[in-house]
């Protein structure tokens, strides 16, 4: 690793931090989403402690075998300061295995907000900073300048929200200005900016959301996914129904910066530890 890519203390920066464990452990980052079906699917009660013996199993079973674990964030808040407290548990779990983690938090906001968002997500001092976390940017990228340079500053990263797979978001995300450029295109030029200002050897802090399943969007739209030098964080992947196929339709050029998401499909066979490590080993196996 050139010096380039080394940040303050000697470690690398969140984006060659997780090309090295993409090329080690395979491209798929596993979602732990205690949801409530799951969690009954589980055997496991609806609440905090139920998400805690979910959560916890998630990582005793992959942890330092996965490129990057991906707690959503919702489904510890929505059981209160007992299940942001488990969340907490969780980015230091993942901390201990040594395994990657993005927490999907999808903030953005102004001003003061924003920098108190970047103090929770990204701040060392912060148990709620992970290695990376997921922003909004439809307040405009500038908004989310607080949480770029807190990146940028403690060797963390972001994925900015940019091609989502939902109907809904083409409404927004494919909208063109006067000058012919998306909104998600300007998203990606912008955060391509942000990196080239950054020490890199493969990838940069900055990742951006696109969704596995949406198809030709990318090429309709013009957007050169190659030129942000970070990583995509791909969703839909396994159980949306997205593979190998999808991902180089979506990715063309830049297929091996692609993180896919993979949740449902992963999930589903637990409780087992056995069944955990044998659905990730076959959703990486599945994408080669």
């Amino acid at each position: 690793m050139t010096t380039a890519a080394i940040k303050p203390g000697g470690a690398a920066g969140f984006g060659d931090r997780l090309y090295a464990a993409m090329r080690t452990f395979g491209p798929v980052c596993v979602g732990i989403d205690p949801h409530a079906a799951l969690l009954q699917e589980w055997g496991l009660d609806d609440n905090a402690n139920g998400v805690r013996e979910f959560s916890l199993r998630v990582i005793e079973a992959l942890g330092g075998r996965v490129a990057a674990f991906k707690p959503q964030a919702a489904f510890f808040e929505r059981h209160g300061s007992r299940g942001v407290a488990v969340l907490e548990e969780v980015i230091a779990a993942c901390r201990e295995v040594g395994t990657l983690c993005i927490v999907d938090a999808k903030r953005g906001d102004i001003g003061s907000t924003m920098d108190g968002y970047a103090q929770a997500f990204l701040s060392d001092s912060s148990p709620l900073a992970g290695d990376a976390v997921t922003l909004s940017p439809y307040l405009g990228v500038g908004s989310l300048t607080p949480a770029l340079e807190m990146a940028q500053q403690t060797g963390r990263g972001v994925f900015v929200l940019a091609l989502t797979s939902n109907p809904e978001g083409a409404s927004v995300q494919h909208a063109r200005g006067e000058d012919g450029t998306s909104v998600a295109g300007r998203v990606v030029s912008q955060l391509a900016d942000f990196n080239r200002q950054c020490d890199q050897q493969h990838l940069g802090p900055a990742g951006i959301v696109v969704g596995a399943t949406v198809g030709d969007a990318v090429k309709r739209l013009g957007i050169d996914l190659a030129s942000l030098k970070g990583a995509f964080l791909a969703p839909g992947v396994g159980a949306q129904g997205a593979g190998p196929a999808q991902v180089r339709e979506v990715f063309a050029g830049a297929e091996d910066a692609v993180l896919a998401s993979s949740s449902r499909a992963i999930l589903r066979s637990g409780p087992s530890i056995a069944g955990l490590r044998d659905a990730y080993r076959a959703t990486v196996d599945s994408l080669q």
